[in-house]
């Protein structure tokens, strides 16, 4: 028997004062006796203030344990804590996605990948299972995204979560959903031109723009058709003026490129100092630049260019419009100079290419028509007699 145990008129249940948890004076602990499979048990059954407990309370958990409908507060906890960590092992898509990025640690695009996952997916199907995904939750999904984002962004969010699938499914992390993630069609193959005169206005713009940095970021993008991201991460050792050519950094097609340095490009770089950064358009503190939207928009407005037209990818369609347009430069071509991993890419630009050769064959008619106006024999009237 412990010292100070005092009875309640339950069977089996007393009590202890003890000091108060978290207040003054002193509280009821409640215990509770009793007999099961031949062995006797002494168990706390909870605290006068902190559980609101009561003798009368103590007297049923007490009846509950010997009918066994009851656990043991040593088998609670062990319960409690292997649910806990089967939640915290549970194949949702965060869960997935954090596997994911710890799989592929070098994945080009994995900051976009990241930002669509949190603004996108992680409010709705975060924690959700695969499993747990059913057709109607994405139909919602994609239906109202599509109210305020354009049908690209949408897209790219459902290839998102369709690529976690697989990759949960391919690891034998979790069971695949029920049904096909089917992706919306996007019509993507929007191209971009500048007439002769938007030019003249964008190149008039440049020289008095009062960021001259973002500007010869744009003339850069115009000569040579790089991407954003390529241009940005340009360091001084990517450029070999020997030989003519511009390395690309992480690509977006993966493996290394290079294109030549056309003499507007090279006059360009070789007139930029060299401020003590490995960049060649570094940011304020040196290190790579990551914003400039704002100071190209502000450029475009200034050349009186549509409000639709997209900066520096406008200026990359252009480069590439230019030159099929040409006819000078057949796709293949192109699409090395674009760095594009496959033909599909370059050939929105076909039809630039066919109208080219179209206004050729039409010049090519006009030839023949003229020699054979000029082979026509000349009809001379005869005089009429007197």
């Amino acid at each position: 028997m412990a010292k100070g145990r005092v009875k309640t008129g339950y069977p089996g249940v007393y009590y202890y004062e003890q000091p108060r948890a978290g207040g003054t004076g002193t509280e009821k602990v409640f215990y509770i006796i009793f007999k099961q499979d031949q062995k006797v048990y002494e168990e706390p059954a909870g605290r006068q203030y902190r559980d609101n407990m009561t003798a009368a309370k103590a007297s049923r958990i007490r009846a509950e344990r010997i009918e066994g409908r009851r656990e043991t507060p040593g088998a609670a906890r062990e319960r409690e804590n292997a649910e806990k960590l089967t939640q915290a092992n549970r194949p949702t898509i965060a869960r997935l996605w954090a596997l994911y990025k710890e799989s592929r640690p070098d994945l080009k695009g994995l900051i976009t990948d990241q930002n669509r996952f949190e603004k996108h997916l992680a409010p709705v199907f975060g924690d959700k299972t695969p499993e747990e995904i059913d057709p109607l939750s994405v139909d919602r999904f994609r239906i109202k995204m599509g109210k305020t984002r354009a049908p690209a962004t949408v897209a790219n969010a459902m290839e998102l979560l369709r690529r976690l699938v697989n990759f949960g499914q391919n690891r034998g992390l979790c069971e695949p959903t029920r049904f096909k993630i089917r992706l919306p069609k996007v019509d993507n193959q929007r191209t971009e031109d500048l007439s002769p005169l938007e030019l003249q206005q964008l190149l008039a713009a440049l020289d008095a723009a009062d960021n001259q940095p973002v500007a010869n970021i744009m003339r850069i993008a115009l000569f040579t058709g790089m991407r954003r991201g390529e241009i940005l991460k340009l360091q001084w050792n990517d450029l070999d003026f020997g030989r003519g050519f511009i390395n690309l950094r992480s690509p977006k097609g993966g493996r290394t490129e290079r294109i030549p340095m056309n003499p507007q490009a090279r006059a360009l770089l070789e007139s930029l100092p060299q401020e003590g950064s490995d960049f060649v358009f570094p940011g304020r503190d040196g290190g790579q630049r990551v914003e400039l939207r704002k100071a190209v928009r502000k450029i475009c407005e200034a050349a009186g260019l549509p409000k639709d037209f997209r900066g520096l990818h406008g200026l990359r369609h252009s480069f590439a419009s230019a030159l099929a347009s040409s006819g000078k430069v057949d796709l293949y071509t192109l699409q090395r100079l674009l760095t594009h991993k496959s033909s599909a890419m370059t050939q929105r630009y076909a039809h630039l290419r066919d109208e080219t050769l179209a206004r050729a064959s039409a010049v090519a008619g006009e030839i023949v028509e003229q020699a054979q106006e000029q082979n026509q024999p000349k009809v001379v009237p005869l005089a009429k007699e007197a």
